[in-house]
């Protein structure tokens, strides 16, 4: 069984539809509750037995960096005077965790920030979560659902997993689709709501129509790669917007090596959508001040 340690987190972008927000501060800092939305998916990332994050970064967002770093100044100020629970809550980073920070050097897309990983993912397979997605972390037990879950597939049956979720007709077109192999059972994945499944994928539409849609199930922004995946992005041209699609690396491994799709349990938070950030901010502030956190 192979077990997966290592984790990629592309925080490159600009935030551009949370502008003036993350005009100076980073998107992903900004906060959901008391605490920035990286937060959640680390925490998230490490519940599922990730041991070495890699944020995928630029010049300017170094102070995600220093996010997870350890403020010596601060701590000691804290400490003499005698706030040291406080000074721990700081420094909540398992000591057996590593977070590293690789830049992307150009925005050339999605799988050029992943590839812009392999110098420290080495010949690892690893898992990918994207930032802007922030999975609700009081309903679902993050120890065992959605990405652990992924996880312990990918080390049962060595496919590739990605983490989808059923969406509305309405916003079928905002998303990249998941078009299930022949021989999938449609009645189980609409069974599927309170425990995650798996299900082999035949290829992904990306924002299609409703009437060119394969399904209803959209990706969510989790990932279990083969490290074969970089074989495929380094020969992966760029597409769409000039941009190196991680997608069409994905479609060359189903090919190959066969991927599934692992349906979602809970809810997830688009945390770069002013409207969805606004609703995230207020639910996960209502969860926190009910338990005193």
């Amino acid at each position: 069984m192979k077990k997966i340690t290592h984790a990629v987190i592309p925080v490159a972008g600009f935030g551009t539809r949370m502008l003036p927000l993350s005009k100076s501060v980073p998107k992903e800092l900004l906060p959901l509750g008391n605490r920035p939305a990286i937060h959640y998916v680390v925490e998230e990332a490490i519940a599922a037995g990730i041991k070495h994050i890699v944020l995928v970064g630029h010049a300017q967002k170094s102070a995600i960096e220093n996010y997870f770093d350890m403020n010596a100044e601060l701590d000691n100020q804290l400490r003499h005077k005698g706030k040291d629970e406080l000074a721990d809550s700081l420094n909540w980073l398992p000591e057996d965790v590593t977070v590293s920070m690789i830049r992307q050097g150009k925005a050339l897309g999605l799988g050029h920030a992943v590839l812009a990983a392999r110098p420290i993912i080495g010949e690892h397979d690893f898992a990918v979560l994207l930032p802007d997605v922030v999975l609700d972390p009081f309903i679902t037990d993050m120890r065992k659902n959605n990405l652990a879950f992924m996880l312990a597939e990918f080390a049962n049956n060595n496919h590739s997993q990605i983490l989808v979720d059923k969406v509305a007709d309405s916003e079928v077109h905002k998303y990249g689709i998941a078009k299930l192999s022949e021989g999938s059972d449609f009645n189980e994945i609409n069974a599927s709501t309170d425990a995650n499944a798996s299900f082999k994928v035949a290829g992904f539409i990306e924002k299609p129509s409703l009437a060119d849609a394969p399904s209803r199930l959209a990706v969510v922004g989790r990932y279990v790669f083969s490290n074969k995946i970089f074989d495929y992005l380094v020969n992966t041209t760029a597409s769409v917007g000039g941009e190196i699609q991680l997608t069409d690396a994905i479609d060359a491994l189903i090919s190959q090596h066969g991927v599934d799709v692992t349906t979602m349990v809970g809810d997830s938070y688009d945390a770069g959508d002013m409207r969805s950030y606004m609703q995230a901010f207020i639910y996960f502030a209502e969860r926190q001040l009910a338990t005193n956190e």
